[in-house]
């Protein structure tokens, strides 16, 4: 059979083009031998809980129970709030993430602190040593009693561990060294990360038992074995970040039991991950008064305002073609954006470099932040600091309208919270909103002028 690995659209024969994605020589062939079969209909090759005939029934939607899932409390409030609340049990949940962001070190990190749970970590990258070095450090040297290390690839022998050891969760680390004798393949091909997937999935709706994989990323940014295993899995954990910044987010792709618009914010220190509750104090520079280019949006990422600090920096360009650069924002974005200045506005930034930070190594899709990239290239530009208690969030048109935004009252209250005494928000948006209650000061704007002139006068 051949499968895409872009969306795990299956067909018989090899097709150059995919036909679901349309994504060009992304049909890999998988081999189903017997044996393959006789796993998928028996679940693993070991006598597990699994049944090989459904006894299920059609049942009528008003005669079935619906229970709020039994949830394991993670010790960490960033991941639980991911989660939607918690580990569901009997779930399975892929992490994925670049080499190095930390994925390993913060499932050790959590588990270390599951007291109450019977934990076999199953590592195919690591030796039991190299993981216990990793847990001195995190933990300064007080594991866990609980927390069972295992150094093995085999899907057969895993069971057989697991079998013995009855676990409450298990993690994988990672999927992609993990293979089965039923298939005929290298670890870490289309067809091994297809079938070990399933099977542990099988495993643990039949046994209750939770089981966390740790999965990598390909050099395009998706999960290697992207979509076949992300449709197979209860939960896709994303976690981002830049190696040489320290914040890491951790944010929910797919989630079967809570929201996808959560995300979880750490901190990488030399001790392991720390929580980062109050993200928005983090990332505004502690002395911005009478710096220019910098302007302080109130952006929503997931389902939590942050405030982030917009650093722009306009210079004369030293070559022919002027250099537009972006860090952490959409390049062609920030285009339009000086294309709309030149237009509506009247500033010619033709002959100008224009660069462009987002504080703190994140990098952001509100479509809020556009106002606050003008104010800060037009602060840069003509070299003339904005009032540091003056944030702001708004979409901008290309007529140079400033478009209302998602959430405002959360953006507003963020902003009130760290001391800032005044916003400006679209003027389309602040209607139901009670101004008289606010400590700070709501500024209308309809279009990209008027901003200007409250900025800048």
């Amino acid at each position: 059979m051949y499968v895409c690995s872009e969306c795990g659209q299956e067909a018989t024969k090899w097709v150059g083009k995919c036909p679901a994605c349309g994504q060009w020589n992304t049909m890999k062939e998988i081999r189903l031998g017997s044996a393959a079969s006789r796993l998928q209909k028996s679940g693993s090759a070991h006598s597990l809980p699994i049944s090989s005939h459904s006894s299920n029934k059609p049942v009528p939607v008003q005669d079935i129970q619906t229970d709020n899932e039994v949830r394991i409390d993670m010790g960490d409030q960033e991941l639980n709030r991911v989660l939607g609340g918690g580990l569901v049990e009997g779930s399975l949940v892929l992490l994925g993430g670049e080499p190095g962001i930390g994925k390993s070190t913060l499932v050790l990190q959590t588990v270390l602190h599951l007291h109450d749970k019977k934990v076999l970590y199953v590592s195919g990258e690591e030796s039991a040593r190299q993981i216990k070095l990793r847990a001195d450090r995190l933990s300064g040297g007080t594991t866990s009693s609980k927390l069972l290390l295992l150094c093995e690839t085999n899907l057969e022998a895993i069971y057989e561990h697991i079998s013995e050891e009855q676990p409450d969760l298990v993690i994988i680390d990672s999927i992609q060294t993990i293979q089965t004798e039923d298939i005929d393949s290298s670890p870490g091909s289309l067809s091994q990360i297809r079938e070990c997937a399933a099977s542990l999935l099988r495993f643990a709706k039949s046994g209750g038992c939770s089981v966390i994989l740790i999965g990598h990323i390909t050099k395009e940014g998706t999960l290697a074995g992207p979509k076949v295993l992300e449709h197979i899995v209860d939960c896709v954990l994303q976690f981002e970040g830049d190696q040489h910044n320290m914040y890491r987010i951790l944010r929910s792709q797919k989630n079967r039991f809570g929201s996808t618009s959560e995300l979880g914010i750490y901190e990488m220190l030399q001790g392991g991950l720390r929580q980062v509750s109050n993200p928005s104090e983090l990332l505004l520079t502690e002395e911005r008064e009478g710096l220019s280019g910098i302007a302080i949006c109130s952006a929503i990422e997931g389902a939590r305002p942050l405030l982030i600090e917009t650093q722009a920096l306009v210079s004369t360009a030293a070559y022919g073609t002027a250099q537009r650069s972006a860090t952490g924002f959409d390049t062609r974005r920030l285009a339009m954006l000086l294309a709309v200045l030149e237009k509506r506005v009247g500033f010619k930034l033709a002959q100008k470099d224009v660069f462009l930070n987002i504080a703190g190594g994140l990098r952001v899709t509100d479509p809020a932040m556009d106002l606050s990239v003008i104010a800060a290239v037009l602060s840069s530009n003509v070299d003339a600091p904005i009032d540091p208690d003056t944030c702001m969030c708004g979409e901008v048109g290309l007529s140079g309208e400033i478009r209302p935004v998602s959430r405002l009252e959360q953006r507003i209250a963020e902003a009130e919270k760290l001391g800032f005494r005044r916003i400006l928000v679209p003027a389309q948006g602040i209607k139901g909103i009670d101004q008289k209650r606010l400590k700070l000061d709501l500024v209308p704007v309809r279009r990209v002028a008027e901003a200007v002139r409250e900025l800048f006068g």
